[in-house]
């Protein structure tokens, strides 16, 4: 596979900006959940040559993996699919203005099979909304509430399934 501009051969983002309003970008001091001043809706960005190197190592998994198909675009699926650094755990990063969906039909019973299978390798998949996350079982969804700075969400093989807690930084661990 060859790539143009780090851009995996095969895909581009086209109009699709919804990382620019998700993820922060703190050398353009933009927050996350806020769309990017440089942004030109459904044009892209309007500062693509300059732009900061975080910006130019992020690519969605939508753009990474071909078998994902046209409704997981996060502009249409309403999240971004992206791999949590250092792991193999899948991060769902919702819209705060659609933030149920990744619950949808299309989306929920894939998030559990690919669950199951990352459990089973010592992964996970999680849903953020803003700080709020989710972890996505192969049976359920647990709500895990706000995480903050090292936080560590675990899960633990459990008779009949998994279970998920969150160790809380500073809260002393057994």
């Amino acid at each position: 596979m060859t790539a143009l501009d780090g851009i995996p051969a095969g895909r581009d983002c086209g109009s699709c900006t919804l990382c620019c309003k998700l993820f922060p970008v703190p050398e353009l001091e933009k927050p996350a959940g806020r769309w990017c001043r440089h942004i030109a809706q459904g044009r892209g960005c309007g500062i693509h040559a300059t732009r900061p190197q975080v910006c130019r190592d992020f690519f969605c998994q939508w753009i990474y993996n071909p078998a994902l198909g046209p409704e997981w675009k996060p502009e249409r699926a309403r999240f971004v699919l992206s791999i949590y650094p250092g792991s193999n755990t899948l991060l769902v990063s919702a819209d705060p203005g659609a933030p149920a969906a990744w619950r949808g039909p299309l989306y929920l019973p894939s998030l559990r099979r690919w669950a199951e299978a990352a459990l089973a390798q010592g992964d996970q998949v999680l849903v953020f909304t803003g700080n709020r996350a989710v972890a996505v079982l192969p049976d359920r969804e647990a709500e895990l509430g706000e995480i903050g700075p090292g936080d560590r969400i675990v899960s633990l093989k459990a008779p009949g399934g998994y279970d998920v807690l969150v160790e809380r930084a500073g809260a002393g661990h057994a």
